[in-house]
């Protein structure tokens, strides 16, 4: 059963879609404001996102460039807003379809059907390979040395956002909102965090060479050997797993 989160602060649309895709043989997840939206989305994920733009807390826009910074969720907008320049902006920002309101829930569905086909269709993670340690994205975990690495669910997300964007620079309070939903708070709550993660997963934590803070700026993820790094296999694991 595929799960759905609904992004909506309109309570009879939300209850009339959630029933629709219930009856559909999904499983429905609410959310009436982008903070919450945000939440659903690092602790419990979904197959596909339902997100309208107008939003009381946060936009929509700025719920989805929040999420693309570390999920691939499809995301489905939906929106009274009909403008092409504002289609487009959605579509760019990595939003899968776009479906104006008022709108016709047998099309609806059926765009939905299509979005989580093509996700399926290309449903394999990459496996990120190092020389120390190995980062399944699909099966959300850390290998090293033929074994998992124990990581609570907020280092897993630091690591995966991490690794989804190798040698890019994540500033400290992209970190903060993305995995935490927060802003404002002091640096050093993501510090201690990467020192955690570097006792677990660098061979010399006092020397780091995959995890490296910039001071003042954020931290990135390096890759020696990019070539090679990034695998679509998920054999790859499978061969380091096998027997056990």
């Amino acid at each position: 059963m595929s799960t759905v989160l609904v992004v909506d602060d309109e309570v009879p649309l939300l209850r009339t879609l959630g029933e629709y895709l219930s009856r559909s043989g999904y499983e429905v997840q609410y959310a009436t404001t982008g903070g919450e939206a945000l939440a659903w989305t690092t602790r419990v994920p979904a197959d596909a996102m339902i997100l309208d733009l107008g939003l009381p807390d946060i936009s929509g826009m700025e719920v989805l460039n929040r999420v693309r910074g570390w999920s691939t969720v499809p995301v489905i907008v939906l929106s009274a807003r009909t403008a092409e320049v504002q289609k487009v902006a959605a579509l760019d920002s990595g939003a899968n379809d776009y479906v104006t309101k008022p709108f016709g829930m047998d099309e609806f569905m059926a765009r939905l059907r299509v979005v989580l086909r093509d996700v399926r269709r290309g449903s394999e993670e990459p496996v990120v390979e190092t020389e120390d340690f190995t980062i399944d994205l699909a099966a959300q975990r850390v290998l090293r040395g033929g074994r998992t690495v124990p990581l609570t669910r907020t280092e897993w997300h630091i690591v995966q956002l991490l690794a989804r964007n190798p040698g890019r620079l994540i500033t400290h309070s992209q970190l903060l909102a993305d995995v935490w939903g927060l802003k404002g708070i002091n640096n050093n709550y993501v510090r201690v965090f990467m020192v955690t993660i570097r006792r677990k997963l660098e061979p010399d934590p006092a020397h780091p060479k995959y995890f490296i803070t910039e001071p003042g700026s954020g931290v990135r993820f390096v890759l020696p050997d990019p070539v090679r790094s990034v695998r679509y296999a998920r054999a790859q694991v499978a061969a380091l797993t096998a027997g056990k």
